[in-house]
């Protein structure tokens, strides 16, 4: 019995005339019939009531009908494996990040991948979590590591919380204290973010539920940019406490209550196989 058989088998019982089967599976006629003939000596039984106006199952037919579409959804589903597995020595992986990401090593995570699977065209795209999340959600983007948002309709799972710190200029009267109350920040000008950029969103439900009602005096897109514009006094900010390891011209003091940032990856629903080589290298095992 040959796959072959099994796939004209089918759209004979499918169609229920030979001529249509012959059509859709791209055969002579004279061909299928001879196939299915072939079929029904091997098995020693009569798949089809043939008439000359339609061909029906008997019941031997119906029987095997079930077995054949199994077989043959087994097969589809070895050619998808493979071509899964073949998808990490061509195509493309887009990646998404935030542009401060002190979890993953991302040049060396990205670096490791493509020395692995070179056929792999790799594409990276830094900027805020929402826009992130829209391109996960969108397809566009495979996998993204952002801060964690209330997006419900994309898979996201924890790589690493961090506490945030208060970031002020080393005269502000709080650079020398240890630890901060968020009410105490109430009446400050604040650096921060875009809305939707990094940590923009988590900072604002944290203050919300303190609250401090805020203002943003300066917004900035980049971390080196808010970190500048708080040394100089425009303003302090609440950031992850990994950007105290980028200068040493800005104070870091600790709050109180122990709010913190998470990073997390975001995948769509399909997550491709070159996607999952990417995230084992991130979290082995």
């Amino acid at each position: 019995m040959e796959l072959r058989q099994l796939e004209y088998f089918v759209a004979v019982a499918e169609e229920c005339h030979f001529t249509r089967a012959a059509k859709r599976v791209h055969v002579a006629q004279s061909g299928l019939s001879a196939s299915i003939r072939a079929l029904e000596n091997e098995l020693g039984a009569a798949l089809f009531v043939r008439s000359t106006r339609q061909v029906e199952l008997t019941e031997a037919g119906r029987a095997l009908l079930v077995e054949a579409r199994r077989a043959l959804g087994s097969v589809d589903a070895g050619r998808d494996a493979v071509a899964a597995v073949q998808g990490l020595l061509r195509g493309t992986l887009s990646v998404g990040s935030l542009q401060c990401l002190h979890v993953v090593d991302l040049p060396a995570v990205l670096a490791a991948f493509h020395s692995a699977h070179p056929g792999v065209e790799i594409r990276l795209r830094q900027g805020g979590t929402a826009d992130l999340v829209d391109e996960v959600r969108a397809g566009r983007v495979d996998v993204a590591f952002v801060t964690r948002s209330s997006d419900r309709d994309v898979r996201m799972s924890t790589l690493d919380t961090e506490p945030l710190a208060l970031a002020c200029a080393p005269d502000h009267p709080m650079a020398q204290r240890s630890s901060v109350a968020l009410p105490e920040l109430l009446g400050e000008s604040f650096v921060d973010f875009n809305a939707g950029w990094g940590t923009r969103d988590v900072v604002d439900r944290t203050l919300a539920a303190a609250g401090v009602d805020r203002r943003v005096g300066v917004e900035v897109n980049d971390v080196h940019s808010l970190l500048d514009f708080v040394r100089f006094g425009l303003g302090v900010a609440l950031v992850p406490r990994s950007f105290s390891l980028k200068t040493d011209r800005v104070r870091f003091v600790g709050l109180d209550g122990g709010p913190v940032a998470e990073t997390v990856v975001v995948t769509g629903a399909t997550v491709s196989a070159a996607a999952r080589a990417l995230l084992h290298l991130v979290r082995p095992g």
